[in-house]
Parts: structure tokens; sequence; C-alpha cells
């Protein structure tokens, strides 16, 4: 594991056991998200970085009983979260490095990501790597549930111009990565990009 790897265990370890409560509001925010993208009952979607699992009853109830959730984390702690708030029941959850994922390729209709890509080490390799994972034509929705300055502001920073989720700079790294943006929302209260999976191979 590399030194990214384990300052994000750290960092996310150390939050897990209150994270839900520190952000207690932010359930139809996310539900708002996995409602745009239009999943179909029987979708195969994956929650990648899924945290203690908020977004996954919502991703359950959009795919239903005949679809597959799954929820990816690097993070035991976040993961042990999510079985303690009953979300385990919504998906498979797998102790998995988003950047190295055990599905295999073209098997996922769609990826939900909710505030990863600023964690990953590598932005455009965990995003191909996503791909790899997605059929042509699937989905992937990055999502936060705040804008980038309200987030910014949060974490007692400036936003700038070369912030990674900027929509020129996200643009570009998705279409190195496999990927088409179709749409970009950077509002006060709620960050949202979808994308659809070039028909290329990456």
């Amino acid at each position: 594991m590399t030194d990214d790897h384990t300052h994000v265990q750290e960092f996310f370890g150390a939050r897990a056991a209150d994270w839900d409560t520190r952000f207690p509001d932010d359930g139809p925010a996310y539900a708002a998200a996995v409602a745009e993208m239009g999943l179909r009952p029987g979708d195969a979607v994956l929650d990648a970085g899924c945290g203690t699992g908020r977004a996954l009853p919502a991703l359950r109830e959009a795919v239903g009983t005949a679809g597959y959730v799954i929820g990816a984390d690097l993070t035991p702690g976040m993961l042990a979260a999510a079985v303690r708030a009953g979300r385990h029941r919504d998906a498979q959850l797998l102790l998995a490095d988003v950047e190295r994922l055990p599905v295999l390729a073209e098997s996922l209709d769609a990826v939900f990501a909710a505030g990863l890509i600023a964690h990953l080490p590598q932005p455009e390799d965990g995003v191909r790597e996503l791909a790899r994972a997605v059929r042509p034509g699937g989905l992937l929705a990055l999502f936060h549930p705040i804008g980038r300055a309200a987030l910014a502001a949060r974490q007692g920073r400036r936003l700038t111009d070369d912030d990674l989720r900027g929509e020129g700079r996200l643009r570009t790294l998705l279409a190195a990565s496999g990927w088409r943006m179709t749409s970009y929302t950077d509002e006060p209260d709620r960050f949202l990009a979808l994308a659809v999976r070039d028909g290329q191979g990456i």
C-alpha cells in the first residue's frame, strides 16, 4: 500500500465512528444525485469510496431487488460504520482500492462516487479504472453534497483555477480516462458531474 493510501485510511479511519453525525442532513442530497443518474431496475452499480454507505439505500431502491449494488472502500472503519448503520443490507461491501477494483471489465452499468476524486492518489488512473469496470454507455456520477466554493470555505482554503473539480479540468481528466462528461453542476448546496463511458477501449 502506498503512503498516499495509508494517509487516506488514517484520515477517514479517525473520523469513521462519527462521520454520519457530523453530516446528518446529507441524505436527501445523496438520494437526489442518485435519482439524476437514471438507473434502471436490474442495473449493476458500484459506490466507489462508499464510506459509511449513505448512498447505498438510494442505489438499492433505484436498481431494485434484481439489481446488484457494491460498496467499495479502502478504510475498514468506514465499512464497519456502514454495517452498524444497517446499510450492508443494501449492498455487498468490499474492502478494496478503487484504483484496483476486484471486478470484471465492463461488468457494471454505473458508478456513483461521492467526494472520491480529491482523495485519489492518481486521479486519472483511478477514473480510468472505473471506466474499465463499466460497460460502454454506462454512467459515472461524481458527487459532493456541497459545492466547490462551500467545501473550500469549510476546509479553510481558497478555491483556485487548478481545482481538480473545476469544469474544464474535470472534463479533460474524464476525457483522458474513457469518459465523456454530459452535465456539470456546481452550486452552493451540491456538486454533481455526470459522464458516460466512451465506446472505445481505454
